[in-house]
């Protein structure tokens, strides 16, 4: 078992993301909010910080041939990271039984804090149906009556949609149609998007990240949909990681997110002001999420936990106020609890931002299986 010392502690974290592959600037994200929140709250814990970074390339064996390697040869104490849901569910069984305390700072895998939660891993980030469920219902408060969904074909994919699906129908709305598309191997949308535009639906919700984002919000435009059909969707699809990119065709998409750089709150305003300092952009969620983790593992050390038993159960009980707002993690999933933004993507004075037109507070997971408490 790893253990933590009591005083003057010297903390080794493992810091487990994809830092190349598709999702190496969601790494990079992590990887830096993370380090921005040592620096800046790190001695509150009365510790010292050693950094152990692995790469997963996204890739599942990889990703839990290097968390052994963690674990077994370097000995941390806490791991952090984790983009891929498929990465998490490959290192699950091995952190539980390995007793080793793991902050998820992205993969959103529902059953990670549903039927397979662990009292070891604690998820500062999101569950997929955390971000999306409350656009169910907030897209039939405004009218939305009739909706096409489409997104990649993948775990977190379906997850996503299904979540949404069943909220917007639960409350009175109509699936009219749904589609797949090969995850990553997709690069023309144009027959998907011809199929909901003749469905029939007010608008069209969908899941994508990363590179398909940016393809498919450019093409949703260029074949001429946007006008004709609104677009909505999980906010990765906006993120301020790809909207530079998306360039005017992002303008009025309308999405759900934990986080968006625009959120009106003096500690969120701090964030962002040494964030851009330091890296001389927006943060991202995925920044946020790096730098809540970092935030959660102070927060936790600082109640003097004595071995990686007593940090699990001390970041099981982290509360504070952050830039996304209220930040506290449910003990009966180990999912945090948060906000949800419902926001449109317009032009702002220094390029495309980000306008909150919603908020859902206080979102939290049913235990889902769960049986920490």
């Amino acid at each position: 078992m790893a253990v933590v010392p009591a005083e003057a502690k010297s903390v080794k974290v493992g810091l487990l993301l994809p830092y190349s592959s598709v999702f190496a600037a969601l790494g990079k994200e992590i990887d830096e909010g993370f380090a921005l929140a040592l620096e800046r709250h790190g001695a509150e814990a009365g510790a010292t910080f050693e950094i152990v970074r692995e790469d997963t390339e996204v890739k599942p064996p990889v990703g839990l041939a290097k968390a052994k390697k963690m674990v077994l040869e370097d000995k941390v104490d806490v791991m952090v990271g984790i983009v891929s849901s498929g990465v998490l569910a490959a290192i699950r069984d091995f952190i539980d039984q390995s007793k080793m305390p793991l902050i998820v700072a992205n993969a959103g895998n529902d059953d990670a804090t549903g039927e397979n939660c662990s009292r070891y891993i604690v998820r500062v980030s999101f569950s997929n149906g955390q971000v999306n469920r409350p656009m169910g219902s907030w897209l039939y408060s405004q009218g939305v009556r009739k909706i096409y969904t489409l997104a990649a074909d993948y775990a977190a994919g379906h997850q996503m949609i299904e979540t949404f699906s069943k909220e917007f129908t639960k409350v009175g709305g109509e699936i009219v149609g749904s589609d797949w598309t090969p995850f990553r191997q997709t690069k023309d949308f144009g027959p998907y998007l011809t199929k909901a535009m003749n469905s029939g639906a007010d608008g069209i919700f969908v899941f994508y990240a990363g590179g398909e984002a940016i393809a498919f919000v450019k093409q949703y435009a260029e074949f001429g949909v946007k006008g004709k059909m609104k677009l909505y969707g999980s906010g990765f699809l906006t993120s301020p990681l790809y909207v530079n990119a998306q360039g005017p065709a992002a303008e009025g998409v309308i999405a759900s997110l934990h986080y968006v750089p625009t959120i009106d709150t003096p500690a969120n305003k701090e964030f962002v002001e040494v964030f851009k300092a330091k890296y001389n952009r927006v943060p991202s969620e995925y920044a946020v999420q790096g730098y809540d983790a970092g935030r959660a593992l102070v927060e936790a050390l600082k109640t003097n936990p004595g071995d990686s038993e007593a940090l699990a159960r001390a970041l099981s009980a982290v509360k504070f106020e952050g830039p996304r707002g209220p930040f506290q993690i449910d003990p009966a999933t180990n999912n945090i609890v948060q906000n949800i933004y419902i926001f449109e993507t317009v032009a702002g004075e220094g390029g495309l931002t980000q306008k909150v037109v919603g908020v859902v507070e206080n979102v939290r997971d049913e235990p889902m299986g769960c049986k920490l408490q």
